[in-house]
């Protein structure tokens, strides 16, 4: 009579773990690189990795912008170009990347106190209503050369 009760207090942890919450979406690697023109937008990357269950990303907030939008690059009739999106799908237990040439943010108006700090907050609205509020690590605006690299390949830094 003792083993069964000693194999089911060994089996109980595994069990009641089975039974907890699913594992949640989460984001990580953000970062936006500033525009070398402050009059025109600067660009947000980061991965979402998706939980159990699927979602979407509806949206980005942040209080060191004045706006900010999602975009993708495509390519239309051989031109890369640029459109807003309104929702991004994330899967179960897969990655989503907002990478240059990409999917990205596009944020007008960095304000100089995100610059100075190196860092802005942003919050992303999640379709199954989480807020993930992630740090982004600013970076300064790459060197005239590279600028006119990226843009020469059709991506105009972003």
């Amino acid at each position: 009579m003792r083993a069964p009760l000693i194999l089911f207090a060994l089996a109980a942890p595994m069990l009641l773990s089975a039974c907890g919450d699913p594992a949640p979406s989460y984001i990580d690697q953000a970062w936006v690189r500033l525009s070398p023109n402050k009059d025109t937008p600067s660009a947000g990357y980061f991965v979402i990795h998706g939980g159990d269950a699927g979602t979407q990303l509806r949206g980005v907030l942040t209080d060191y912008a004045l706006k900010v939008e999602m975009h993708e690059s495509i390519d239309k009739d051989g031109m890369m170009t640029m459109q807003a999106v309104d929702k991004v799908d994330v899967p179960p237990k897969a990655t989503v990347a907002f990478a240059p040439g990409a999917k990205h943010l596009m944020l007008w108006g960095v304000n100089d106190t995100a610059i100075s700090r190196g860092k802005m907050q942003l919050t992303f609205l999640m379709g199954n209503g989480d807020r993930l509020l992630v740090d982004a690590v600013v970076r300064k605006p790459e060197a005239a050369g590279a600028t006119a690299a990226a843009k020469s390949e059709g991506h105009e830094g972003h």
